[in-house]
């Protein structure tokens, strides 16, 4: 992977100094224990959409996409309700009958209009 140097030189300084870092790093940078301390203090259990509800009700404006955003980096997620969906796993081991088509065939159903 090939970098300019005026971007390794810009990152450089960022890491030097970090109030030079953009707008929404730095705004992420004080989002994230805002966002975990709700979180937490809702026994885990808030998904992005209630935690984004009680942070504007306690002042803290955010949008939620970008509590969704943070929560997905850090790896938060609120409680599913009901059972997991779990489709079929096919057996790689199993027989499977052959098929009885040839791969050009039409069938019926797609010759009546």
């Amino acid at each position: 992977m090939r970098i300019t140097p005026s971007g390794y030189r810009r990152h450089a300084a960022q890491l030097r100094d970090p109030s030079r870092r953009c707008a929404r790093a730095k705004r992420d940078e004080f989002l994230r224990p805002e966002i975990k301390r709700v979180w937490q203090a809702n026994t885990q259990v808030y998904g992005p959409d209630k935690v984004w509800k009680q942070m504007n009700r306690e002042g803290i404006t955010v949008a939620r996409c970008t509590v969704e955003r943070l929560m997905k980096q850090h790896g938060l997620r609120g409680v599913i309700r009901g059972k997991r969906v779990r489709t079929t796993i096919p057996d790689v081991v199993a027989a499977r009958p052959l098929d009885r088509c040839s791969p050009g065939a039409l069938s019926a159903g797609v010759l009546v209009r």
